[in-house]
C-alpha cells in the first residue's frame, strides 16, 4: 500500500513535470488562432476543368508551389499553406488584414504574354462594330480604355522570364514600372520579335487584360522589357513579386474566406479571458463551499486539470510532427468546458463517498470505495464525450477542431486529475493524520418522486416543444442557416458611435445591395453586421466611410463561403452528427450489453440536439459550424448523466434483486437526482459565463448549449430512462 501510494505521487509528478516543460513559456509553446491575433483564412479551389487530362495530375501541386513562393516573396510570417482533397487548397495568413491585396498576390493567375497589335485600321473599326476579324481578338488598354485589336496568337509568355522588379521611368512624373528581363532563349526571341516589327505597336497582356501596348521603335536585343501602367508602388511590387514566381497552372476561385481583424483579435482574446476567469471562479467557489476540504482537493485538481490541458497542447509538435499547437477562440470554450465537466467527476465521487460514509463505513473504506463504485459510470461516460470529440475533429474544420482539440485533452485530463490526483491528495491526508473526517453541505436530498410512472405526460410535452420547433426551422428554410452552409459573405464592422441603421441601408441600396441583411447588436450597437450574396466590400467600405466621415469605421471580421464550400460544410456537418450517434449507441450497447439501453440513450440525446436547434430558430439565432459543435457537446453531454442513471440500475440489480425495472429505474432516478442538478448546475455556470462575457461571437455556441444541457437533465429523467421500459418486460429484473 505504502509502494503503490508512492508510485501514484511519482507518477503525479511526473506528469506535472512534463506539463511545466511543455506549456512554459506559453507565448513560445502555444501559437494563438487567426481568430485571437488576426488574420486570413482562405480554401481555394483550383479549376482544372479546361486542362489537358495529363496536366491535371500536378496542377494542384504546381499552384501549391507558386502560392507558397508568393506568399514568401510577400513576407508574412508563419505562413500555412497546405492542400485539402483533390483539388483544394487551405492558406492561413496570421497578422494580414489587407485582404484585397492578400487575395490579388495569392489568386492572381498572371499569365503574362506578348501580342502584336494590327495596325489596320479598316479592321479595327469592324472590330469595334462587332465584326471582329478571323485570327484577331478586340482588346481594351488598361491605361486609357484605347481599343486594340490584337492578334491572337501569343508570340511570347512569361515563362521566358527570369525576373521582375519595381523601377522608376524618367518622365516627369517619375511613376512605377514593372521591368522584365528574359532568359538568354526568351531574350533572343524578344530580339528577332522587335527586330521585324519595327514600327508596330507590341501589347502586354497579364490575365488576358492589356497592361500596355508601347511602339517599337528598334531591335531590342538586352532581352528587357517595362510594362507601364500608372501603378501606385504597392501595385508595381505586387506585380513584381507575382511574375517573379510564375504564374499559375489554372485560375483559382475562393471558397471559402474568414478574415479578422486586428481589433476584434483583442477584443475575443479580452472576452474569452474575461469568460474563462468568471466561469472558473463560478465553479471554483461553488465546489470549495458545497464539498468544503473534499471541495478544496477537487479545485486543487482542476488547477492540475488546466495545467495538463497546457501541457497537452504544447507537447502535440512533438507527438504529432506536422501538427501545431494553436489555441484559438472555440479552444478557450473548449477549456472551460472541460473544467466544468471535470467537475462532474469529482461530484460523482463526492456524492459516492458521501453515500458510504452515511452507511457507517470509515474514512478510510468509504473514499477507496467510492472512487471504485464512480470509476464505471465516469469512464463510461467520458469516453461516449470523447467519441463525440473525435468526430468533431474527423468532420470539423478550423477553429472548431481546435474545440475538440482542447475538449479532447481535458477530458483525458479530467479523468487523471479527479481519478488519481484527488484520490492521491486524499489519501496522503488520511497517512499523515490530517483527515480526520470529510464534511460536505446537502442541499438536495433523495427523493422519492414517481418519475417513471408520468412519463408519457413528458413524452408528449417534449413532442410539442420540438414539434414546435422544427416547424420555425422549416419556415425559415434557408434562412436558418448562417453563411457557413447557406454561402454568402458577412461583414462586421465598428463605427466610432452607433449609427443610424437606416442611413446604412441606404447606403446599402445605392450600391445595389438591397436584398443585404442588417445587424446591429444591443449590447454593444457601434457594431453592425452586413450579410450579402455577393463580395462588394472594398465598394461598401469606402461608400460607408464617405457616409460617416467622423465614425472612423474599422473592418472587424469578413467570412465569405461561396454554394460549393457551404454543401460541403452542411454535408461535413451532418456525419459528424450522424456518426457521432452511431458511435455513441455502439458504445452504449457494449458496456450494457442490452440495446435497448443505447437506443433509449441515443433518443434522448437526438431530443436534446432537436431541441437546441429548435430554440436557435425560434429565437432568430442562425445555424452555423459553431451551433454544430455546440450539438456535438449537447450529445457528449446528455449520454454523461443517462450514462451514470443506467449505471445505478446495473448496481441496483445486483443489490435489489426482487424489484421488476419499472421500480429499479425509479429509484434510481431518485437517488441520483442531486447528482444529475448539481453537475449540470455546475457546469451550466461556465456556460453563461461564456454566453454573457465570450462575445457575440460564441453567442450561438453558447446559447445552444444552455439550451442542450437543461434539456439533458429533463431527458435523462423523463425521456432516457422510461424508455427504456418500451423495449423490455417491465418484470424483467436482470440486467
Amino acid at each position: 500500500m505504502k509502494n503503490k501510494l508512492l508510485y501514484k505521487i511519482i507518477l503525479i509528478l511526473g506528469v506535472l513535470g512534463l506539463s511545466v516543460y511543455f506549456a512554459f513559456p506559453l507565448d513560445k509553446k502555444i501559437n494563438l488562432g487567426l481568430d485571437l491575433k488576426g488574420g486570413m483564412h482562405l480554401v481555394l479551389k483550383v479549376d482544372t476543368a479546361h486542362l489537358p487530362e495529363k496536366a491535371k495530375a500536378d496542377a494542384v501541386e504546381r499552384a501549391l508551389e507558386v502560392i507558397r513562393n508568393r506568399i514568401d516573396e510577400f513576407g508574412v510570417r508563419e505562413p500555412s499553406i497546405q492542400r485539402q482533397g483533390e483539388d483544394e487548397i487551405v492558406v492561413q495568413l496570421p497578422g494580414v488584414t489587407d485582404r484585397d491585396r492578400a487575395i490579388d498576390i495569392i489568386g492572381k493567375t498572371a499569365l503574362l504574354e506578348f501580342k502584336l497589335v494590327s495596325s489596320e485600321a479598316e479592321k479595327l473599326k469592324e472590330a469595334i462594330a462587332g465584326n471582329t476579324p478571323e485570327g484577331f481578338e478586340l482588346k481594351y488598354a488598361k491605361e486609357d480604355n484605347e481599343p486594340l485589336l490584337l492578334e491572337k496568337q501569343t508570340i511570347l509568355t512569361g515563362d521566358a522570364l527570369i525576373n521582375a522588379s519595381v523601377r522608376f521611368d524618367q518622365s516627369q512624373f517619375n511613376e512605377p514600372i514593372v521591368g522584365l528581363q528574359f532568359n538568354s532563349e526568351g531574350a533572343k526571341k524578344f530580339a528577332e520579335i522587335t527586330a521585324s516589327n519595327v514600327g508596330r505597336r507590341l501589347a502586354i497582356l497579364l490575365d488576358g487584360k492589356v497592361q500596355s501596348a508601347p511602339r517599337i521603335r528598334e531591335a531590342i536585343p538586352s532581352g528587357e522589357a517595362v510594362i507601364t501602367g500608372r501603378f501606385a508602388i504597392e501595385e508595381a511590387q505586387d506585380l513584381s513579386i507575382i511574375l517573379r514566381v510564375g504564374s499559375l497552372p489554372a485560375p483559382m476561385h475562393i471558397e471559402e474566406e474568414r478574415t479578422i481583424g486586428p481589433l476584434l483579435g483583442q477584443d475575443s482574446i479580452n472576452k474569452g479571458v474575461r469568460a474563462s476567469i468568471i466561469g472558473s471562479a463560478l465553479v471554483f467557489l461553488f465546489m470549495a463551499v458545497y464539498y468544503l476540504l473534499a471541495g478544496i482537493v477537487a479545485d486543487t485538481a482542476l488547477l492540475l486539470n488546466l495545467l495538463i490541458i497546457l501541457g497537452g497542447m504544447g507537447m502535440l509538435p512533438v507527438l504529432f510532427p506536422g501538427v501545431s499547437a494553436t489555441l484559438t477562440l472555440p479552444g478557450i470554450a473548449g477549456i472551460v468546458l472541460s473544467l466544468g465537466m471535470a467537475v462532474d467527476a469529482n461530484v460523482l465521487i463526492n456524492e459516492r463517498i458521501r453515500e458510504e460514509i452515511s452507511i457507517g463505513k470509515s474514512l478510510a473504506s468509504a473514499i477507496a470505495n467510492g472512487y471504485s463504485k464512480a470509476f464505471s459510470a465516469i469512464l463510461d461516460s467520458n469516453v461516449t464525450t470523447l467519441i463525440a470529440a473525435f468526430l468533431l475533429f474527423q468532420f470539423g474544420t478550423g477553429p472548431i477542431r481546435g474545440f475538440a482539440v482542447t475538449l479532447t485533452i481535458g477530458i483525458i485530463a479530467s479523468m487523471f486529475t479527479a481519478i488519481v490526483v484527488t484520490r492521491t491528495i486524499l489519501e496522503v491526508l488520511l497517512k499523515i493524520g490530517w483527515l480526520k473526517s470529510l464534511p460536505m453541505f446537502r442541499l438536495i436530498k433523495e427523493s422519492k418522486l414517481d418519475f417513471i410512472g408520468k412519463r408519457k405526460i413528458f413524452y408528449a410535452i417534449s413532442l410539442i416543444v420540438i414539434a414546435v420547433g422544427f416547424t420555425s426551422y422549416f419556415m425559415k428554410g434557408k434562412h436558418a442557416y448562417g453563411i457557413d452552409f447557406a454561402g454568402g459573405q458577412l461583414q462586421e464592422y465598428r463605427f466610432k458611435n452607433a449609427p443610424d441603421i437606416q442611413k446604412v441601408r441606404d447606403t446599402l441600396k445605392e450600391l445595389n445591395m438591397e436584398d443585404a441583411s442588417i445587424q446591429q447588436f444591443k449590447d454593444n450597437p457601434q457594431v453592425v453586421l452586413i450579410r450579402t450574396a455577393q463580395d462588394k466590400t472594398k465598394a461598401l467600405t469606402e461608400k460607408l466611410r464617405q457616409v460617416f466621415p467622423q465614425d472612423d469605421i474599422q473592418i472587424l471580421r469578413i467570412e465569405r463561403v461561396g454554394p460549393v464550400a457551404g454543401k460541403h460544410l452542411k454535408t461535413k456537418a451532418l456525419y459528424a452528427l450522424i456518426w457521432s450517434l452511431i458511435g455513441i449507441l455502439i458504445y452504449v450497447a457494449f458496456r450494457f450489453k442490452h440495446f435497448n439501453f443505447a437506443a433509449a440513450g441515443v433518443i434522448a440525446l437526438f431530443h436534446d440536439v432537436a431541441v437546441a436547434l429548435g430554440f436557435l430558430a425560434l429565437t432568430g439565432r442562425q445555424i452555423d459550424l459553431l451551433s454544430i459543435t455546440a450539438f456535438l457537446t449537447i450529445a457528449g453531454y446528455s449520454i454523461n448523466d443517462t450514462i451514470v442513471i443506467y449505471d445505478r440500475v446495473r448496481e441496483n440489480s445486483r443489490l435489489m434483486r426482487k424489484m421488476n425495472l419499472f421500480e429499479l429505474i425509479n429509484l434510481s432516478v431518485n437517488q441520483m437526482l442531486g447528482r444529475t442538478i448539481l453537475t449540470s448546475g455546475v457546469t451550466l455556470l461556465t456556460v453563461i459565463a461564456i454566453l454573457f462575457y465570450g462575445g457575440e461571437v460564441l453567442s450561438n455556441f453558447a446559447f445552444a448549449l444552455l439550451v442542450g444541457f437543461i434539456s439533458g437533465v429533463y431527458s435523462t429523467i423523463y425521456i432516457a430512462s422510461p424508455l427504456v421500459l418500451a423495449w423490455q418486460n417491465r418484470r424483467e429484473r436482470r440486467l
